[in-house]
């Protein structure tokens, strides 16, 4: 999957460690586990490590609790976790969907406006600069196609 390829690919950039990278591949399955019983049996049987699966819950919790249908008028009122890890897998998530949301739906979704807002708030509250987004974006866009390098 893309996405959790690319996300990967930010959490080395960061330094996260390997729980937290296999808990980011867990956490599409993680994200349904909250409303599927199946779900959560499969997060539950998809690692022995008892870390891995609560990173993982966490990260829905956390992710849930503030998407791009409720009205965030500041960075502060997004929901942070206690743990580093969970910031670290959210920085890989907000960063890969604003990417592909700049590339993708811009120009055409109906909620447009509210998205480049939702992930700008976000990415404020991970601590993401402008600066640091555009380089991981750059450097995402070169790793796809190579003839993309400058």
């Amino acid at each position: 999957m893309h996405h959790i390829d690319e996300g990967l690919w930010i959490l080395q950039q960061i330094g996260a460690s390997l729980a937290t990278q296999r808990a980011w591949c867990l956490h599409p399955i993680a994200q349904d586990a909250a409303d599927d019983p199946g779900a959560q049996r499969l997060v539950d049987a998809s690692s022995d490590d008892d870390d891995v699966r609560w990173l993982a819950i966490e990260y829905r919790r956390v992710a849930n609790a503030t998407l791009s249908t409720r009205p965030i008028e500041v960075a502060q009122d997004i929901v942070a976790s206690a743990r580093a890890e969970v910031s670290q897998m959210l920085v890989a998530d907000k960063v890969q969907n604003r990417k592909d949301f700049l590339r993708y739906h811009r120009a055409t979704h109906p909620r447009a406006k509210e998205l480049d807002r939702y992930f700008a708030l976000w990415l404020e509250h991970l601590g993401v600069s402008d600066d640091q987004f555009r380089e991981w974006c750059g450097a995402l866009e070169e790793e796809e196609d190579p003839s993309v390098a400058t």
